[in-house]
C-alpha cells in the first residue's frame, strides 16, 4: 500500500512523440521478446503439428483437384456409374478436408492464445520491471496512457500475427503445389496466330502470376495509407479512453467544481478524434474493396478465358478444363493472399508499430546517459549517505540546473537516527523524497542507501488497490504473513476500530476512507510490518489535530526504526526530536556562467 508516485511532470514529459522506429527495428524487439517468452517452446510445438495439418491438408486439395477431371468427364459422357463413384470419391476427400480443418482451427486457436500470453506478459512484466513505468510517465508520452498498448494493441498484434503467418504459410504451400499442376496441365498447348505458331512453357502459371501481381500493384496503390490510419485511431482511441476514465476516477471534484460541461466538451473532442480517424480509415478501406472484390469477381472468369484456347483446341478435354480452372484458382489465391490482406497487414504493422514503440521505450531507458543524474545504488549496512546531492525542478537546454541541495556536507543518517528534512519557502521537498526512492534521477550527486535493508516510502496520497481490507492493508505484501489479530489490533491503534471487523469485506476503500482514514490506513500497514528505515513525505500535512497527535504517537512508538521525515509538522518534532537538515534553494544559471565561475 506504499508508493511513490508524483504529479510533478518530468523535463521531457512534454516532448514530441519519439521517433518512428524502423521496421527492422520493430521485427528484432518482436522477435526478442517471444524468443524470452516462457511459453516459447508451447508455440514452436503447435507451429510443427500446424505445419503438418497444412501439408495434409494441401495434398488433400490436390486429390480434390485431381478428382475434377474424372468427375467432370462422367458428366460429359453422362455416365451414370462413374458419376456415382466419383461422388463417393469427393465424400472421402471431403470427409477428411473437414476433419484437417476443425483440427487446424483448434491449433489457430490455441497458438493465438499462447501468442497473447507471451507478449501481454513479457510487455506488462517489462513495464513494471525496476519502476519502468513510473519513470516513462514522467519521461515520455507513451507513459501517459500506455493501456492501450499493453491490452488491446498487444492482443491484436497476438491474434493477428497467430493469423497472417498460418496464411502466409498455407498460401506458399499451396502455391508450390499447384504451380506444378497447372504448369503439366498447360504446358504442351502451341498458339496459332495466322501463319505463326508458338507455345509458352506452363503459359496458365504466368497468367495466374500477372493477374495476381497486377492485382497487388493495385492494392499497393489504394490502400498504403492504411498502416498510418490503423496507428491514428488506435492512438485516438487511447486518448478517448483516458479521457473517460480520468473523468470517472473524479467525479466528486468534477461535480463540486460544476466542471461537466467543460469534461463533456473535452470528451466530446477525443471522441471527434476517433472518429474522424474512422471516417478516413472507412474511405481507405472502400477504395481498397474496389479492387479486391473487382479482382476477387474477375477470378471466377478469367482462369477460363485462360485455359479456354487449349480447349476449344481439343487438346483438353472438359474435365481437364476443370481441372485447369480450380488448380488456376489455388494458384491465383495464392498468389493474392497479398492482396485479400493488404488491410490485414496494414492493420497488423500499425499494432506491431505501437507495441514495439512501448517496449523500445522501456528497454532503452536503462541505457540513457548518467551525466545530469543522481545516482541512487547500495551503500553501506546500517547508514544512509546523501553525497553533494542537489535537486532539479526543471532542466532546458538555457538552464543548468534549477532546484535545491541538501546545506549540510554529505549527511550521514544511522541506523535508528530520528531525521526530520525541510528547508527554504518554496522548495519542492516532495522532489527530495522521489530522488531518495530512485524515482526522480534529475540532478547531481549519489544517495547511498543502506544495504540489503527494507525502506518503505509513504507518500502523501495513499494507493488503496481495490480488494479485501485485510490484502489493503498488507500491500504489496500477501496478508495471509500477518494474524487476523495483529492486523485488528494495528487498525484499533490507529483509531479505524469501525472497520477493524470487515477484514474480509471488498470495496474500494479509496472512496470509502477519507484522506485522514486512509492515512491512518498507511500508519497501520507500518505497525504490522515494521520496517527498519521508513521515509515519510509530509504525511502529517493537512490533516486534522486528532489524527496528527495519534499518528505521531504510533511513529513514537516505531522507536526501533530509523525514521526520515520530509516536511515542516511540529508534532513530529515535538513527539520525536529529530535531527533536522536543511534544504536550500539553487538559481538557474546559463551554462557560460557556470564555467565562469568554475575558472
Amino acid at each position: 500500500m506504499f508508493n511513490t508516485a508524483s504529479d510533478t511532470p518530468a523535463p521531457e514529459a512534454q516532448a514530441g512523440a519519439p521517433a518512428e522506429l524502423s521496421f527492422r527495428r520493430q521485427l528484432a524487439i518482436a522477435g526478442d521478446s517471444f524468443w524470452a517468452s516462457p511459453v516459447r517452446n508451447r508455440i514452436l510445438l503447435l507451429a510443427a503439428v500446424l505445419l503438418g495439418v497444412i501439408l495434409l491438408t494441401a495434398y488433400g486439395q490436390i486429390l480434390l483437384n485431381r478428382w475434377n477431371a474424372p468427375f467432370y468427364n462422367s458428366l460429359e459422357r453422362r455416365d451414370l456409374d462413374a458419376f456415382i463413384v466419383e461422388l463417393g470419391n469427393f465424400g472421402k476427400i471431403a470427409g477428411v478436408l473437414l476433419l484437417l480443418n476443425v483440427i487446424q482451427t483448434w491449433l489457430n486457436q490455441m497458438t493465438a492464445l499462447y501468442m497473447r500470453e507471451g507478449l501481454a506478459r513479457n510487455v506488462v512484466d517489462e513495464w513494471l520491471a525496476d519502476r519502468r513505468a513510473y519513470r516513462l510517465m514522467m519521461t515520455s508520452p507513451l507513459g501517459v496512457n500506455p493501456d492501450q498498448r499493453l491490452h488491446e494493441d498487444a492482443r491484436k498484434l497476438a491474434e493477428m500475427t497467430t493469423s497472417l503467418s498460418i496464411g502466409l504459410v498455407q498460401a506458399t504451400i499451396l502455391l508450390v503445389s499447384f504451380i506444378g499442376v497447372l504448369w503439366q496441365l498447360s504446358s504442351g498447348f502451341v498458339f496459332h496466330f495466322r501463319d505463326y505458331s508458338f507455345s509458352i512453357p506452363g503459359y496458365m502459371v504466368w497468367g495466374a502470376v500477372a493477374y495476381a501481381g497486377i492485382a497487388s500493384l493495385f492494392s499497393q496503390v489504394v490502400g498504403w495509407k492504411l498502416t498510418r490510419l490503423n496507428a491514428e485511431r488506435y492512438s485516438n482511441e487511447a486518448e478517448l479512453r483516458f479521457s473517460l476514465m480520468r473523468a470517472n476516477e473524479n467525479l466528486e471534484a468534477i461535480a463540486l467544481a460544476g466542471g461537466e460541461e467543460t469534461e463533456r466538451r473535452h470528451i466530446h473532442d477525443k471522441l471527434d478524434a476517433v472518429l474522424g480517424s474512422i471516417r478516413h480509415l472507412a474511405k481507405a478501406l472502400t477504395n481498397l474493396t474496389w479492387v479486391t472484390a473487382g479482382f476477387g469477381w474477375l477470378a471466377i472468369l478469367v482462369p477460363i478465358l485462360i485455359a479456354a484456347p487449349a480447349y476449344f483446341a481439343g487438346t483438353m478435354t472438359f474435365g481437364g478444363l476443370m481441372m485447369a480452372a480450380a488448380a488456376f484458382n489455388q494458384v491465383h489465391s495464392a498468389l493474392r493472399w497479398y492482396v485479400d490482406n493488404f488491410g490485414a497487414i496494414a492493420d497488423w504493422k500499425a499494432a506491431l508499430m505501437r507495441v514495439s514503440a512501448l517496449r523500445a521505450a522501456l528497454i532503452d531507458m536503462d541505457d540513457g546517459p548518467a551525466d545530469g543524474r543522481i545516482v541512487v545504488s547500495r551503500g553501506e549496512p546500517g547508514r544512509l549517505t546523501l553525497e553533494a546531492v542537489s535537486i532539479a525542478s526543471h532542466v532546458d537546454g538555457d538552464c543548468t540546473l534549477d532546484g535545491f541541495r541538501i546545506k549540510e556536507e554529505n549527511p550521514t543518517i544511522l541506523s535508528g537516527d530520528h531525521v526530520m528534512i525541510n528547508g527554504d519557502q518554496g522548495v519542492n521537498r516532495k522532489l527530495l523524497f522521489n530522488a531518495i526512492a530512485g524515482l526522480w534521477p534529475y540532478g547531481s550527486g549519489r544517495i547511498l542507501l543502506p544495504q540489503e535493508e527494507d525502506i518503505l516510502f509513504v507518500p502523501q496520497l495513499e494507493y488503496l488497490p481495490e480488494g479485501k481490507l485485510r490484502s489493503v492493508l498488507a500491500y504489496p505484501l500477501a496478508s495471509a504473513g500477518f494474524t487476523d489479530e495483529a492486523m485488528v489490533a494495528a487498525l484499533q491503534r490507529v483509531g479505524l476500530t469501525r472497520i477493524a471487523g470487515k477484514l474480509d469485506e471488498r470495496a474500494r476503500w479509496d472512496r470509502l476512507l477519507d484522506k485522514d482514514e486512509q492515512m491512518a490506513l498507511a500508519f497501520a500497514g507500518l505497525i504490522l510490518r515494521k520496517p527498519r528505515w521508513i521515509v515519510l513525505n509530509d504525511v502529517l500535512e493537512g490533516l486534522e489535530p486528532d489524527t496528527v497527535t495519534k499518528l505521531s504517537g504510533v511513529l513514537a512508538e516505531l522507536s526501533g526504526s530509523t525514521l526520515i521525515y520530509i516536511g515542516r509538522s511540529g508534532a513530529f518534532y515535538d513527539a520525536l526530536t529529530p535531527s533536522l537538515l536543511h534544504l536550500e534553494r539553487t538559481h538557474c544559471a546559463p551554462p557560460d556562467e557556470i564555467d565562469k565561475a568554475k575558472d
